[in-house]
Protein backbone atom coordinates (compact mmCIF):
# COMPACT_ATOMS: atom_id res chain seq x y z
CA UNK A 1 0.00 0.00 0.00
CA UNK A 2 1.51 3.34 -1.05
CA UNK A 3 1.70 6.32 1.30
CA UNK A 4 -0.73 8.20 -0.94
CA UNK A 5 -3.38 5.67 0.11
CA UNK A 6 -2.62 6.08 3.82
CA UNK A 7 -3.73 8.74 6.31
CA UNK A 8 -1.33 10.82 8.36
CA UNK A 9 -1.87 10.74 12.09
CA UNK A 10 -3.48 14.21 11.89
CA UNK A 11 -5.91 13.19 9.14
CA UNK A 12 -6.70 9.94 10.96
CA UNK A 13 -7.34 11.88 14.18
CA UNK A 14 -9.85 14.13 12.40
CA UNK A 15 -11.58 11.13 10.81
CA UNK A 16 -11.99 9.25 14.10
CA UNK A 17 -12.50 11.98 16.71
CA UNK A 18 -9.36 10.93 18.58
CA UNK A 19 -6.47 13.26 19.33
CA UNK A 20 -3.01 12.56 17.97
CA UNK A 21 -1.73 12.02 21.52
CA UNK A 22 -4.51 9.48 22.17
CA UNK A 23 -3.59 7.63 18.96
CA UNK A 24 0.03 7.42 20.11
CA UNK A 25 -1.14 6.09 23.48
CA UNK A 26 -3.34 3.42 21.88
CA UNK A 27 -0.53 2.48 19.49
CA UNK A 28 1.92 2.06 22.38
CA UNK A 29 -0.66 0.00 24.32
CA UNK A 30 -1.15 -2.30 21.32
CA UNK A 31 -4.84 -1.50 20.80
CA UNK A 32 -4.45 0.43 17.56
CA UNK A 33 -1.08 0.26 15.88
CA UNK A 34 -0.47 2.37 12.76
CA UNK A 35 -0.39 0.59 9.42
CA UNK A 36 3.20 1.71 8.91
CA UNK A 37 5.83 3.95 10.50
CA UNK A 38 8.34 5.82 8.37
CA UNK A 39 11.80 4.58 9.44
CA UNK A 40 13.52 7.87 8.65
CA UNK A 41 11.04 10.39 10.08
CA UNK A 42 9.13 8.28 12.59
CA UNK A 43 5.83 9.52 11.10
CA UNK A 44 2.87 7.21 11.68
CA UNK A 45 0.41 6.37 8.88
CA UNK A 46 -2.97 4.65 9.17
CA UNK A 47 -5.08 2.71 6.68
CA UNK A 48 -8.61 3.86 5.91
CA UNK A 49 -10.02 0.51 7.01
CA UNK A 50 -8.73 1.23 10.54
CA UNK A 51 -11.18 4.11 10.99
CA UNK A 52 -14.07 1.90 12.12
CA UNK A 53 -11.92 0.15 14.75
CA UNK A 54 -10.70 3.52 16.04
CA UNK A 55 -14.24 4.88 16.34
CA UNK A 56 -15.36 1.81 18.29
CA UNK A 57 -12.34 2.21 20.57
CA UNK A 58 -13.18 5.88 21.18
CA UNK A 59 -16.80 5.11 22.03
CA UNK A 60 -15.85 2.36 24.45
CA UNK A 61 -13.45 4.69 26.24
CA UNK A 62 -16.20 7.34 26.43
CA UNK A 63 -18.17 4.93 28.65
CA UNK A 64 -15.08 4.42 30.87
CA UNK A 65 -14.29 0.89 29.70
CA UNK A 66 -10.82 -0.22 30.90
CA UNK A 67 -8.17 -0.95 28.28
CA UNK A 68 -8.17 -4.69 28.91
CA UNK A 69 -11.93 -4.90 28.36
CA UNK A 70 -11.61 -2.74 25.24
CA UNK A 71 -9.06 -5.22 23.92
CA UNK A 72 -11.54 -8.05 24.58
CA UNK A 73 -14.28 -6.29 22.62
CA UNK A 74 -12.02 -5.52 19.68
CA UNK A 75 -10.74 -9.11 19.52
CA UNK A 76 -14.08 -10.89 20.01
CA UNK A 77 -16.79 -11.91 17.58
CA UNK A 78 -19.96 -9.72 17.64
CA UNK A 79 -21.85 -11.95 20.11
CA UNK A 80 -19.05 -12.09 22.68
CA UNK A 81 -18.21 -8.41 22.16
CA UNK A 82 -21.84 -7.46 22.91
CA UNK A 83 -21.74 -9.53 26.10
CA UNK A 84 -18.61 -7.70 27.31
CA UNK A 85 -20.25 -4.33 26.60
CA UNK A 86 -23.45 -5.35 28.42
CA UNK A 87 -21.47 -6.55 31.45
CA UNK A 88 -19.59 -3.26 31.59
CA UNK A 89 -22.77 -1.16 31.37
CA UNK A 90 -24.40 -3.27 34.10
CA UNK A 91 -21.38 -2.69 36.33
CA UNK A 92 -21.60 1.05 35.67
CA UNK A 93 -25.31 1.08 36.58
CA UNK A 94 -24.61 -0.82 39.81
CA UNK A 95 -21.80 1.58 40.70
CA UNK A 96 -24.08 4.57 40.03
CA UNK A 97 -26.82 3.05 42.23
CA UNK A 98 -24.37 2.49 45.08
CA UNK A 99 -23.04 6.04 44.66
CA UNK A 100 -26.58 7.45 44.91
CA UNK A 101 -27.27 5.41 48.05
CA UNK A 102 -24.02 6.59 49.63
CA UNK A 103 -24.71 10.23 48.70
CA UNK A 104 -28.22 9.98 50.20
CA UNK A 105 -26.79 8.61 53.44
CA UNK A 106 -24.12 11.34 53.59
CA UNK A 107 -26.65 14.12 52.98
CA UNK A 108 -28.94 12.69 55.64
CA UNK A 109 -26.05 12.70 58.10
CA UNK A 110 -25.31 16.33 57.26
CA UNK A 111 -28.86 17.35 58.16
CA UNK A 112 -31.75 18.81 56.16
CA UNK A 113 -31.01 21.38 53.45
CA UNK A 114 -32.96 24.53 54.13
CA UNK A 115 -34.72 25.81 51.01
CA UNK A 116 -33.89 29.28 49.78
CA UNK A 117 -36.33 32.08 50.53
CA UNK A 118 -39.12 31.92 47.98
CA UNK A 119 -40.77 34.38 45.60
CA UNK A 120 -44.39 34.16 44.47
CA UNK A 121 -45.26 34.98 40.85
CA UNK A 122 -48.31 34.63 38.64
CA UNK A 123 -48.06 31.39 36.64
CA UNK A 124 -49.27 32.84 33.33
CA UNK A 125 -47.03 35.91 33.62
CA UNK A 126 -44.01 33.75 34.49
CA UNK A 127 -44.68 31.46 31.52
CA UNK A 128 -44.96 34.36 29.07
CA UNK A 129 -41.79 35.96 30.44
CA UNK A 130 -39.77 32.74 30.13
CA UNK A 131 -41.00 32.23 26.55
CA UNK A 132 -39.91 35.76 25.69
CA UNK A 133 -36.34 35.44 26.97
CA UNK A 134 -35.82 31.83 25.80
CA UNK A 135 -35.36 33.12 22.24
CA UNK A 136 -31.96 34.49 23.32
CA UNK A 137 -30.57 31.13 24.55
CA UNK A 138 -28.23 28.92 22.55
CA UNK A 139 -26.37 25.62 22.84
CA UNK A 140 -22.67 26.45 23.09
CA UNK A 141 -20.54 23.47 24.26
CA UNK A 142 -17.76 25.70 25.61
CA UNK A 143 -20.21 28.03 27.42
CA UNK A 144 -23.14 25.95 28.74
CA UNK A 145 -24.53 28.95 30.69
CA UNK A 146 -25.63 30.44 27.35
CA UNK A 147 -28.32 27.73 27.27
CA UNK A 148 -29.62 29.05 30.56
CA UNK A 149 -32.01 31.66 31.87
CA UNK A 150 -30.65 33.75 34.73
CA UNK A 151 -33.26 34.06 37.47
CA UNK A 152 -32.55 36.84 39.99
CA UNK A 153 -34.83 37.36 42.97
CA UNK A 154 -34.67 40.48 45.12
CA UNK A 155 -36.96 42.95 46.83
CA UNK A 156 -37.20 44.81 43.52
CA UNK A 157 -38.72 41.85 41.68
CA UNK A 158 -37.86 38.73 39.70
CA UNK A 159 -35.57 39.36 36.72
CA UNK A 160 -35.20 36.79 33.92
CA UNK A 161 -32.28 37.19 31.51
CA UNK A 162 -30.82 35.18 28.62
CA UNK A 163 -28.13 35.89 26.05
CA UNK A 164 -26.44 34.12 23.16
CA UNK A 165 -23.88 36.97 22.75
CA UNK A 166 -25.76 38.26 19.69
CA UNK A 167 -29.03 38.89 21.53
CA UNK A 168 -29.82 39.68 25.12
CA UNK A 169 -33.37 39.53 26.52
CA UNK A 170 -34.34 40.59 30.02
CA UNK A 171 -37.75 40.75 31.68
CA UNK A 172 -38.73 41.92 35.16
CA UNK A 173 -41.70 40.42 37.00
CA UNK A 174 -43.48 41.91 40.00
CA UNK A 175 -44.07 39.25 42.68
CA UNK A 176 -47.68 38.62 43.66
CA UNK A 177 -46.61 39.21 47.26
CA UNK A 178 -43.71 41.29 48.63
CA UNK A 179 -40.59 39.21 49.17
CA UNK A 180 -37.46 39.68 51.20
CA UNK A 181 -35.75 36.88 49.30
CA UNK A 182 -32.47 37.49 47.51
CA UNK A 183 -30.84 34.80 45.36
CA UNK A 184 -29.89 34.06 41.77
CA UNK A 185 -29.45 30.92 39.65
CA UNK A 186 -28.88 30.09 35.98
CA UNK A 187 -31.60 27.61 35.01
CA UNK A 188 -31.29 25.09 32.18
CA UNK A 189 -33.36 26.38 29.24
CA UNK A 190 -34.31 22.91 28.02
CA UNK A 191 -35.75 22.02 31.43
CA UNK A 192 -37.70 25.27 31.50
CA UNK A 193 -39.23 24.53 28.08
CA UNK A 194 -40.48 21.19 29.39
CA UNK A 195 -42.30 22.68 32.41
CA UNK A 196 -43.97 25.60 30.59
CA UNK A 197 -47.17 23.69 29.68
CA UNK A 198 -47.58 23.03 33.41
CA UNK A 199 -46.67 26.55 34.64
CA UNK A 200 -49.19 28.03 32.18
CA UNK A 201 -51.99 26.25 34.06
CA UNK A 202 -50.85 27.35 37.52
CA UNK A 203 -52.49 30.40 39.12
CA UNK A 204 -49.45 31.08 41.31
CA UNK A 205 -45.93 29.69 41.50
CA UNK A 206 -43.55 29.63 44.43
CA UNK A 207 -39.93 29.93 43.23
CA UNK A 208 -37.08 28.68 45.43
CA UNK A 209 -33.78 26.87 45.02
CA UNK A 210 -31.87 23.99 46.46
CA UNK A 211 -28.42 22.74 45.39
CA UNK A 212 -28.46 22.19 41.63
CA UNK A 213 -32.20 22.84 41.24
CA UNK A 214 -34.80 25.55 40.77
CA UNK A 215 -38.01 24.48 42.53
CA UNK A 216 -41.41 25.57 41.22
CA UNK A 217 -44.26 24.86 43.62
CA UNK A 218 -47.89 25.08 42.51
CA UNK A 219 -50.55 22.38 42.57
CA UNK A 220 -47.55 20.02 42.45
CA UNK A 221 -43.78 20.60 42.48
CA UNK A 222 -41.55 20.68 39.42
CA UNK A 223 -37.78 21.10 39.32
CA UNK A 224 -35.33 22.40 36.71
CA UNK A 225 -31.58 21.89 36.73
CA UNK A 226 -29.33 24.86 37.39
CA UNK A 227 -26.08 25.44 35.53
CA UNK A 228 -22.72 26.13 37.18
CA UNK A 229 -20.36 28.88 36.11
CA UNK A 230 -20.59 32.68 35.91
CA UNK A 231 -23.33 34.24 33.79
CA UNK A 232 -22.32 37.12 31.45
CA UNK A 233 -22.49 40.52 33.16
CA UNK A 234 -25.64 41.74 31.42
CA UNK A 235 -26.06 44.71 33.75
CA UNK A 236 -22.67 46.07 32.75
CA UNK A 237 -23.64 45.69 29.08
CA UNK A 238 -26.95 47.50 29.57
CA UNK A 239 -25.30 50.28 31.58
CA UNK A 240 -22.60 50.83 28.95
CA UNK A 241 -24.94 51.16 25.95
CA UNK A 242 -24.25 54.34 23.95
CA UNK A 243 -26.77 57.14 23.74
CA UNK A 244 -29.80 56.51 21.54
CA UNK A 245 -29.73 58.64 18.38
CA UNK A 246 -32.70 57.24 16.42
CA UNK A 247 -35.93 55.85 17.82
CA UNK A 248 -38.46 53.88 15.77
CA UNK A 249 -41.93 52.85 16.92
CA UNK A 250 -43.39 50.36 14.48
CA UNK A 251 -46.42 48.02 14.43
CA UNK A 252 -45.11 44.64 15.53
CA UNK A 253 -47.14 42.52 13.08
CA UNK A 254 -46.34 44.79 10.12
CA UNK A 255 -42.61 44.56 10.90
CA UNK A 256 -42.85 40.77 11.23
CA UNK A 257 -44.58 40.55 7.84
CA UNK A 258 -41.88 42.73 6.32
CA UNK A 259 -39.17 40.49 7.71
CA UNK A 260 -40.92 37.30 6.61
CA UNK A 261 -41.13 38.54 3.01
CA UNK A 262 -37.35 38.61 2.77
CA UNK A 263 -35.63 35.69 1.09
CA UNK A 264 -32.07 36.27 2.24
CA UNK A 265 -30.36 35.59 5.56
CA UNK A 266 -29.44 39.28 5.93
CA UNK A 267 -31.96 42.10 6.17
CA UNK A 268 -31.55 45.87 6.35
CA UNK A 269 -33.68 48.41 8.18
CA UNK A 270 -33.51 51.86 6.61
CA UNK A 271 -35.17 54.84 8.30
CA UNK A 272 -34.48 57.23 5.42
CA UNK A 273 -37.70 56.32 3.58
CA UNK A 274 -39.90 59.35 2.79
CA UNK A 275 -42.81 59.86 5.20
CA UNK A 276 -43.42 57.93 8.39
CA UNK A 277 -42.01 54.55 7.42
CA UNK A 278 -39.02 52.27 7.57
CA UNK A 279 -37.87 50.10 4.69
CA UNK A 280 -37.03 46.43 5.21
CA UNK A 281 -34.77 45.16 2.43
CA UNK A 282 -32.83 42.12 1.41
CA UNK A 283 -31.51 40.98 -1.96
CA UNK A 284 -34.13 41.80 -4.54
CA UNK A 285 -36.92 42.75 -2.13
CA UNK A 286 -37.92 45.96 -0.33
CA UNK A 287 -40.94 46.33 1.96
CA UNK A 288 -42.16 49.64 3.39
CA UNK A 289 -43.49 49.43 6.96
CA UNK A 290 -45.34 52.34 8.61
CA UNK A 291 -43.43 53.74 11.58
CA UNK A 292 -42.86 56.81 13.73
CA UNK A 293 -39.18 57.77 13.41
CA UNK A 294 -37.37 60.37 15.46
CA UNK A 295 -33.69 61.23 15.05
CA UNK A 296 -31.29 61.04 12.12
CA UNK A 297 -31.71 58.53 9.29
CA UNK A 298 -29.79 55.29 9.69
CA UNK A 299 -29.40 52.04 7.76
CA UNK A 300 -28.59 49.02 9.90
CA UNK A 301 -28.23 45.38 8.91
CA UNK A 302 -29.07 42.19 10.83
CA UNK A 303 -29.03 38.45 10.46
CA UNK A 304 -32.68 37.57 9.89
CA UNK A 305 -32.46 34.73 12.42
CA UNK A 306 -31.34 37.23 15.07
CA UNK A 307 -33.82 40.06 14.50
CA UNK A 308 -37.00 38.07 13.78
CA UNK A 309 -37.12 36.18 17.13
CA UNK A 310 -36.53 39.42 19.04
CA UNK A 311 -39.48 41.11 17.34
CA UNK A 312 -41.64 38.00 17.50
CA UNK A 313 -41.16 37.72 21.29
CA UNK A 314 -42.40 41.28 21.86
CA UNK A 315 -45.75 41.91 23.51
CA UNK A 316 -48.46 44.30 22.42
CA UNK A 317 -49.22 45.94 19.06
CA UNK A 318 -46.06 48.11 18.85
CA UNK A 319 -42.32 47.58 19.04
CA UNK A 320 -39.82 50.29 19.94
CA UNK A 321 -36.31 50.18 18.44
CA UNK A 322 -33.60 52.32 20.07
CA UNK A 323 -30.68 52.76 17.67
CA UNK A 324 -27.34 54.28 18.66
CA UNK A 325 -25.58 53.63 15.35
CA UNK A 326 -25.18 51.11 12.54
CA UNK A 327 -22.63 49.03 14.46
CA UNK A 328 -24.07 49.30 17.99
CA UNK A 329 -26.53 46.93 19.71
CA UNK A 330 -30.15 47.83 18.99
CA UNK A 331 -32.55 47.79 21.94
CA UNK A 332 -35.92 46.20 21.09
CA UNK A 333 -38.70 46.98 23.55
CA UNK A 334 -42.39 46.27 23.71
CA UNK A 335 -44.01 49.69 23.86
CA UNK A 336 -46.87 48.39 26.02
CA UNK A 337 -44.62 46.20 28.17
CA UNK A 338 -41.53 48.27 28.70
CA UNK A 339 -39.82 45.91 31.13
CA UNK A 340 -39.17 43.42 28.31
CA UNK A 341 -35.89 44.48 26.73
CA UNK A 342 -33.97 42.66 24.00
CA UNK A 343 -30.56 43.66 22.65
CA UNK A 344 -29.88 42.65 19.05
CA UNK A 345 -26.41 42.84 17.52
CA UNK A 346 -26.22 44.15 13.93
CA UNK A 347 -23.86 42.78 11.29
CA UNK A 348 -21.46 44.71 9.11
CA UNK A 349 -23.44 46.58 6.47
CA UNK A 350 -23.04 45.48 2.87
CA UNK A 351 -23.53 47.69 -0.17
CA UNK A 352 -27.25 48.05 -0.95
CA UNK A 353 -28.33 45.43 -3.52
CA UNK A 354 -30.73 46.04 -6.40
CA UNK A 355 -34.25 46.15 -4.97
CA UNK A 356 -37.75 45.67 -6.27
CA UNK A 357 -40.19 47.77 -4.26
CA UNK A 358 -43.29 46.44 -2.52
CA UNK A 359 -45.46 47.98 0.15
CA UNK A 360 -46.32 46.42 3.48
Amino acid sequence: MSKSELLTIGAFARATGLTASALRFYADSGLLRPATVDDASGYRYYARDQVERAVVLRRLREVDMPLERVAEVLAADPRDAARVVDDHVAALADRARRARDTATAVKAALGPVAPSPSARVNGLVFTAAVEQVLTATTHEPDLPVLNGVRVEVSADGVVLTATDRYRLSTRTLVPTRPTGARWSETVDADDLRLVLPWTRRERELLLSTRPGRLCLDGSTTRECRTLPGPFPDHRLLLASLPEVRTRVVVPRNALLRGLERQHHHRVRLDTSAPGDAVTVTSRGTATSVPAAVTGPAVAIEFALTTLHPAVNAAVGPDVMLDIAGPHEPVVVRSADDGDLTTLVMPVRTEEPPHQEGTTG
